[in-house]
């Protein structure tokens, strides 16, 4: 399995705009970050967890060409707002498959009706989606088992997804006892760390590490990073040597 980080800032990105913060000012290309988002390949499919307004960048910095499945951790718009630009994958594979929680599902009929109207109704040019609901229990994509990791992001319920010796966690406050033991034996975790400071919705560094103490992998990476962090070099300077702070482009093997 290889997995790409397509993004790995806040939902502003770095840097921001307008801002002078030293961070947003850096040259250092790993300080300049995407909306969070990361792509999966796994055996001979391709599945991107999350779509948001960086989405048609990222797809031509990873030079995706085909899409499996698209799945959504919620409905906040630096997830789903990009899922109009699946267009070039529908024109050239037919409907794009997404997965996602029934609220979240419902939050983007509401915001991309034209999408799941009626194809009799569609504007011409209009992508279409093969929608599958999921609930917190394993589920199947072709012959892939995945399962879902349920979290609290403040009052939202948010989705993390393990797939095989690989878990992705973003946007997480607080998480149950019963859904850590899922994570029992993970290899690699990804887990957000917005900011050393508290957030009210967000892990801050020192609950995402001991979030990761907990759940012990052999390796974790941060993400959904903050430019109140600081400069990517200087944190992973102070991380525990089996955390990384990881960045845009990044590509791991699992």
């Amino acid at each position: 399995m290889k997995v790409t980080f397509l993004g790995t800032g806040t939902s502003q990105g770095i840097p921001i705009i307008g801002s002078d913060h030293p961070v947003c000012l850096s040259d250092d290309v790993k300080d300049k970050r995407l909306r969070v988002s990361v792509l999966i390949e796994w055996d001979d499919a391709i599945y991107v967890v999350d779509c948001g307004p960086d989405f048609r960048q990222q797809m031509l910095n990873s030079q995706c060409k085909r899409l499996d499945a698209i799945l959504f951790t919620h409905e906040h718009s630096d997830h789903v707002i990009g899922l109009d630009d699946i267009r070039p994958f529908f024109f050239r594979q037919g409907d794009v498959p997404i997965y996602a929680h029934k609220r979240v599902l419902k939050a983007l009929k509401k915001r991309f009706d034209y999408i799941f109207i009626d194809e009799a109704k569609k504007y011409p040019g209009v992508p279409s989606v093969e929608v599958n609901e999921i609930e917190n229990k394993p589920f199947k994509i072709g012959n892939h088992l995945i399962n879902p990791i349920n979290a609290e992001h403040n009052r939202l319920q948010v989705f993390g997804f393990r797939f095989n010796d690989f878990a992705y966690l973003t946007d997480v406050k607080t998480i149950e006892d019963s859904e850590r033991k899922k994570l029992e034996g993970v290899k690699v975790l990804v887990v957000n760390a917005l900011r050393e400071e508290p957030h009210h919705s967000h892990f801050n560094l020192e609950e995402a590490l001991e979030f990761i103490s907990d759940i012990d992998p052999e390796r974790a990476y941060l993400t959904h990073i903050s430019h109140h962090l600081g400069f990517h070099e200087e944190v992973q300077q102070r991380l525990p040597k089996n955390v990384y702070l990881a960045y845009d482009n990044l590509q791991i093997n699992i």
